[in-house]
């Protein structure tokens, strides 16, 4: 019944059981129907279970825009009860937290006296995000600084990627992992962690150490002819700045490799527009950023590349949240900034609608 009936949101994944897997933020599904109940079947991975709270996949159902279900699959299967009155309605199921820690998989959608089930349209722009934690809404729903990771904290619509394709009135697809970076993930003590890099899963599905039905996603390569984005946003580098901080041979490196990532970007992507972001949490490596997109289209003559600086968080004025992440209001901001340079640079070429006053 999903296969051709719904409106896949992000990367996903649709295994030989006819269960459609959802790992990265966002991802999910969009259809329109009228019916007068609806039932959903979510299949939990295989680390889903109730003591794993800070783990689980958070996943929330939207019903004409209104948020009617929000919660966490802690175990194999999990049913819920959408609607049980005739409703003509546009259904969104969207992850809220990001795969590495866990995934999710659809396995059926259940309706009685259905008049009609259809895929939600296209929206005329597909923008891309690639980021880390800032990206997939880290801790957002947690106003305590000093608390760390979990995944029932996290909630990618509050996030700036989230809130521009909003602002935009366009579709999203979120490649983002908290603590990965271009040459280096979050390091605590100077050591560069080559673990938790972004260029190396960007080709796949999704990246997590939970199986879907027993596979990994990061088995899964992506195909990128599915739907290519007009826009591509990449927001990498807080993380390697930790690792980076002043050293001028680091902060080459980077600076090489974010060439090098871009120039991958744009062999899957040939016709995308590319925004190069940093600053939320801070603007060490912007310099580097800059330096990195000259090199870029210097060496292959692509001029579609362009550099974006947020404003660094206001924690006094706007906020804290988890582990010293943006709030949802620095969230905002972000976003109404970021959807007002899309459409400056971009509007007349995509008729892109800005909501962004």
């Amino acid at each position: 019944m999903m296969k051709g009936n719904v409106k896949p949101l992000g990367r996903t994944w649709l295994d030989g059981d006819n269960i459609l897997w959802c790992g990265l933020s966002g991802s999910g599904i969009e259809f329109e129907i009228s019916a007068s109940r609806l039932e959903l079947t979510l299949a939990g991975d295989s680390g889903a279970n109730p003591n794993n709270k800070d783990g689980n996949a958070r996943f929330a159902v939207y019903v004409n825009g209104e948020r009617v279900i929000d919660e966490q699959i802690d175990g194999k299967e999990k049913s819920c009860v959408v609607f049980d009155t005739q409703t003509a309605a546009n259904v969104k199921l969207i992850k809220l937290s990001e795969s590495a820690n866990s995934v999710f998989g659809i396995k059926g959608i259940a309706s009685e006296n259905c008049v009609s089930l259809k895929p939600a349209d296209n929206k005329p722009l597909l923008i891309e995000f690639i980021g880390d934690s800032i990206t997939c809404g880290y801790g957002v729903d947690d106003e305590v600084k000093e608390n760390h990771f979990s995944t029932s904290t996290e909630d990618i619509t509050k996030a700036y990627a989230y809130k521009t394709a909003e602002n935009l009135n366009a579709d999203y697809s979120m490649v983002s992992y908290s603590g990965y970076g271009i040459i280096s993930g979050y390091s605590d003590d100077g050591r560069k962690s080559v673990n938790q890099l972004v260029p190396e899963y960007y080709d796949k599905t999704g990246f997590s150490y939970g199986s879907a039905n027993g596979r990994k996603l990061e088995t899964v390569p992506w195909d990128f002819s599915v739907r290519q984005p007009g826009i591509v946003v990449i927001n990498l580098g807080t993380n390697d700045s930790s690792y980076t901080k002043n050293d001028p041979e680091k902060c080459a490196e980077y600076q090489t490799e974010y060439t090098a990532f871009l120039k991958a970007v744009h062999e899957k992507n040939p016709d995308a527009k590319i925004i190069c972001s940093l600053g939320i949490m801070g603007q060490d490596l912007y310099t580097y950023m800059e330096n990195a997109v000259s090199d870029y289209s210097r060496e292959t003559g692509d001029d579609n590349v362009s550099c974006f600086k947020f404003d660094v968080q206001d924690m006094a004025a706007d906020g804290i949240a988890a582990d010293w992440h943006p709030s949802e209001k620095t969230h905002e901001k972000a976003a109404r900034k970021l959807a007002k340079e899309i459409a400056k640079l971009y509007g007349s070429c995509y008729s892109i609608i800005s909501r962004t006053e």
